[in-house]
């Protein structure tokens, strides 16, 4: 090959890895301009309890997780960051990083790829993490069973524990009537190699969202023996998905309709 051809291949490489950077910066900015304009605009967003999340130290917030496509992790990371004055890092799923713009605004906005720490590394240098104990479960749920919360995987208990980090609980009312869950396409999920493809709306539906943080469960402090610590992890689990849930339950009937 001559050298010719070889500088023209780089010149073209270069020029084409550019034109991916823009695309995708475009594309971040829109998506979160989007997503200002469904949480403002759109679903008319309310939070409550935003003085419940500390200003510094570790801690764990813990939410319900609902509607088809987690939409709500977005919203909620959107929602909290803006109240706070420090970064919100939420470990996601590996799914969300396969999508070209979402993957790329999940990043930018310091998602982090979900693994069994569940950023303990983070809350042990004193940040904040967001977590959905519920997991992919808590999208599957059908709309007859919406707002009825899936059991909680106990590892952010494990990890607020070793930690030392409080866990501040949080409901999210709004995703379920926004993309309702009406059925699944197994067979398109197995084509695109996903977890699920949910059968639901093409766009989101205008529902009344609602955000409400809740009082911060304290940490226990760290036992010594590992017996000790797997009860007291299992014990803030419990505890952390009865609070979510009665905030859920407590919420819901704020709204006059789902769509008012």
């Amino acid at each position: 090959m001559s050298e010719s051809l070889t500088a023209a291949i780089e010149v073209g490489g270069a020029e084409l890895r550019y034109a991916k950077e823009v695309l995708d910066e475009a594309g971040t900015d829109a998506w979160d301009r989007l997503l200002d304009w469904l949480m403002d605009d759109y679903f008319r967003l309310e939070t409550a309890g935003l003085e419940n999340l500390p200003a510094e130290g570790p801690a764990v917030v813990v939410a319900n997780h609902s509607g088809a496509w987690g939409l709500d992790a977005f919203i909620l990371h959107k929602a909290l960051t803006r109240h706070l004055d420090r970064p919100l890092c939420m470990p996601a799923a590996p799914l969300t990083f396969r999508f070209p713009v979402i993957g790329s605004y999940a990043r930018k906005c310091g998602a982090i790829p979900l693994d069994p720490t569940l950023g303990l590394d983070r809350l042990t240098a004193g940040g904040i993490v967001g977590i959905f104990p519920e997991g992919i479960a808590g999208l599957e749920k059908p709309f007859r069973s919406r707002y009825r919360l899936r059991p909680f995987s106990p590892g952010f208990a494990v990890t607020a524990v070793k930690a030392g980090a409080p866990v501040v609980p949080v409901s999210v009312i709004g995703a379920e009537e926004a993309l309702p869950r009406i059925g699944a396409l197994p067979a398109l999920a197995r084509l695109l190699d996903l977890p699920c493809f949910p059968l639901t709306s093409l766009f989101p539906l205008p529902a009344k969202w609602l955000i409400t943080v809740g009082e911060p469960i304290p940490a226990p402090v760290r036992p010594a023996s590992f017996a000790a610590r797997s009860a007291a992890a299992r014990l803030l689990c419990a505890q952390a998905q009865e609070a979510v849930q009665g905030l859920v339950d407590r919420e819901r009937p704020r709204r006059a309709t789902p769509f008012w």
